[in-house]
C-alpha cells in the first residue's frame, strides 16, 4: 500500500494481490518461508512505540514469554507475508485468552487485526496473510479474560514492497468461500479450521489507471458461531492481503451446525454451514 512519505512515486503501480498464493488449496498454505524468528523471545519495547498498541496494553506491565509471533525473516513479496501468532503461556482454571491484536508499525495504517476468542475456540492461536510496505517490526499483543497481557515483536525485512500490485483479472468480492473443517472432534478438544474467500481488501490508498484514488474495500469482519454462540471473530483492517484466508480452531462439546460468515464495508456479506461431528 502506498506510503505518503516514502514512495510518491509508488502510488500509481498496482498494489500487490491475490496472484501471492491467494488461489492456494486450504491446506498448502503451510509453504512459507522456513526461516522463522524464535517464537522464545522476550517482549520487545516495540509496542510502546506505537500508540495503537500501548491502548491495548494500558497501564497492564505485558509479558513476553508465552506469546509466539512467527513470519519469515525476510520476504520476497510484502503483499503476502505469512504470519501465526499464539499464546502458549499457562492460565489460571476458568481464564482463557480473550484477544490477540496485530500492528504493523510501519504500515501508513498501523493496525493489522483483531480477533477475539473464547473458550469455543479451544486453541489461542491463528494464522493469516498480511501486507508489509516496507522492512519494519510487527507487534502482537494478546489479552486474557483476566487481565493478563503479553506483547512481543518481530522485524521482517521486504524485498518488494507490499505497495505493488500485479494486474491480475479481479473475480467478483465475496465469491468462493472455503471452508475446512475436521471430520470429527473429540469433546471440547481443539481442531483445526482453515478459511479462504475471494476479495481484493482494496486499501483505499492506491491510484488506479486513471490517477484517481481507488474506494477502499475490504471486509471489515469475520465471524464463527457454533449453535448460535460466537466462538471466534476477526476484525480486518487493510493490512490483510487480498483473499483472506484464516486459520483458527474450535473446541465444541457437542456436535452441531457452525456458521461462518464474512462481512465488507459495503454491507454485502457471505455465509458458509458445517457440521461439526463431535465423537
Amino acid at each position: 500500500m502506498p506510503h505518503p512519505h516514502r514512495h510518491p512515486t509508488l502510488t500509481r503501480r498496482r498494489l500487490l494481490g491475490s496472484g501471492v498464493g491467494g488461489l492456494l488449496c486450504l491446506g498448502l498454505l503451510s509453504a512459507a518461508p522456513g526461516l522463522l524468528f524464535s517464537s522464545a523471545a522476550l517482549a520487545s519495547d516495540a509496542w510502546q512505540r506505537l500508540d495503537a498498541a500501548q491502548q491495548v496494553v494500558g497501564d497492564a506491565s505485558p509479558e513476553g514469554d508465552g506469546l509466539t509471533l512467527d513470519l519469515p525473516h525476510v520476504s520476497e513479496d510484502g503483499s503476502a507475508v505469512a504470519l501465526t501468532v499464539g499464546v502458549d503461556a499457562s492460565l489460571d482454571d476458568g481464564d482463557y485468552v480473550e484477544s490477540i491484536h496485530l500492528f504493523a508499525a510501519g504500515n501508513p495504517n498501523p493496525e493489522i487485526a483483531v480477533f477475539h476468542l473464547t473458550p469455543l475456540a479451544g486453541k489461542p492461536e491463528v494464522s493469516t496473510r498480511v501486507r508489509l510496505n516496507e522492512t519494519q517490526e510487527v507487534v502482537a499483543v494478546a489479552r486474557s479474560a483476566e487481565g493478563k497481557v503479553w506483547a512481543t515483536s518481530r522485524e521482517v525485512r521486504i524485498t518488494v514492497s507490499g505497495c505493488l500490485m500485479r494486474g491480475d483479472d479481479v473475480q467478483e468480492s465475496l465469491s468462493n468461500p472455503r471452508v475446512r473443517v475436521p471430520d470429527s472432534f473429540s469433546a471440547s478438544q481443539p481442531g483445526e479450521i482453515r478459511t479462504l474467500i475471494t476479495h481484493p481488501m482494496e486499501t483505499g490508498l492506491r491510484e488506479g489507471d486513471d490517477g484517481e484514488t481507488l474506494p477502499r474495500h475490504i471486509i471489515e469482519r469475520f465471524t464463527v458461531s457454533v449453535d448460535g454462540d460466537i466462538a471466534f471473530e476477526a476484525e480486518l483492517h487493510q493490512s490483510v492481503s487480498a483473499n483472506p484466508y484464516l486459520r483458527f480452531h474450535l473446541a465444541p462439546e457437542a456436535s452441531g451446525e457452525a456458521v461462518f460468515e464474512w462481512h465488507d464495508d459495503t454491507g454485502e456479506s457471505a455465509r458458509e454451514t458445517r457440521e461439526l461431528n463431535v465423537s
